[in-house]
């Protein structure tokens, strides 16, 4: 191939002017393409979900046996991925000595 059909070089994306690439934005970059955009209706996730909206609620050990999840990672699940990337409002009660959790609609 000769000089004359090459495109001329394009600086990347990510070089800073510097000549330098900016690591951390290739990062974020290539997370946010990674990232998925839905919730599968089948997941452990979306049971737990369902579970919190539900009139009564949802205890630990309900949740623990409903995924086979240990209840630390329960309310992990609960603070994280439920509070925190979906944006639910979650509220728990005690009755009776035991911990009910509801997403407030």
């Amino acid at each position: 191939m000769s000089k004359l059909n090459k495109a001329p070089r394009r600086k990347p994306v990510h070089q800073k002017a510097s000549g330098k690439i900016d690591h951390k934005r290739v990062r974020t970059e290539v997370a946010r393409k990674n990232r998925k955009h839905f919730e599968p209706s089948s997941s452990k996730l979306a049971a737990v979900i369902a579970m919190l909206r539900s009139s009564k609620g949802a205890c630990i050990e309900d949740l623990c046996k409903a995924t086979g999840w240990q209840a630390h990672s329960v309310r992990g699940a609960i603070s994280g991925a439920i509070k925190k990337r979906r944006g639910l409002a979650v509220t728990s009660e005690t009755t009776d000595g035991v911990r009910v959790y509801r997403v407030i609609k």
